[in-house]
């Protein structure tokens, strides 16, 4: 059961990434095409935790993979709300 709830996971957070790619591609704005690559990155993080969870030195690997998506996620709403 929790491979299934993690793959379901995995393709919502890469439904997630086309769809802000999608809105990058009309708009070109930085915003979307951040998000779209932080979800990608949060698709893959999870695939790898499902796929190495055998190895626990390697959980803590794929958990700073999650914080650099979340890091971009930041930096991307901080860019879009400073002042021009």
């Amino acid at each position: 059961m929790n491979d299934f709830i993690s793959g379901m996971l995995a393709m919502g957070y890469l439904v997630a990434g086309i769809f802000f790619l999608r809105f990058w591609r009309d708009t070109r704005d930085r915003l979307f095409a951040m998000f779209g690559a932080a979800f990608f990155i949060l698709a893959v993080q999870r695939v790898g935790l499902d796929l190495f969870v055998d190895v626990p030195e390697s959980a803590t690997l794929w958990y700073f993979v999650r914080l650099l998506a979340f890091v971009i996620i930041i930096v991307a709403i901080v860019d879009k709300n400073r002042k021009k």
